[in-house]
């Protein structure tokens, strides 16, 4: 399983790098396709296109997240109840 600080490392993203949405090569370095560096209608569209498959691909992560962090919480409080169920001496002895 992965770490889930390499997890929500993988939620951020840096908007600082992106321009103006569609209009062309950002700064940080690669082109982001034909139809985006020659900017216009299709690159906003490509532009607008690229972000809704993120936010979405970003609220199912988190989403799978909440469902593990549920998933251990419920785990450990099983844990916890079927240790305190054991006599003291078994306790010890671990």
């Amino acid at each position: 399983m992965r770490r889930k600080s390499d997890f929500l490392s993988q939620l951020r993203m840096n908007s600082s790098q992106v321009g103006d949405l569609g209009s062309g090569a950002g700064k940080g370095g690669g082109g982001g396709g034909s139809i985006r560096e020659a900017g216009g209608a299709f690159g906003k569209m490509e532009a607008a296109n690229e972000e809704e498959f993120f936010y979405k691909q970003q609220r199912e992560q988190l989403v799978k997240l909440k469902e593990d962090l549920n998933d251990e919480i419920t785990f450990h409080e099983e844990q916890i109840k079927k240790d305190t169920k054991k006599p003291l001496r078994e306790i010890r002895a671990v």
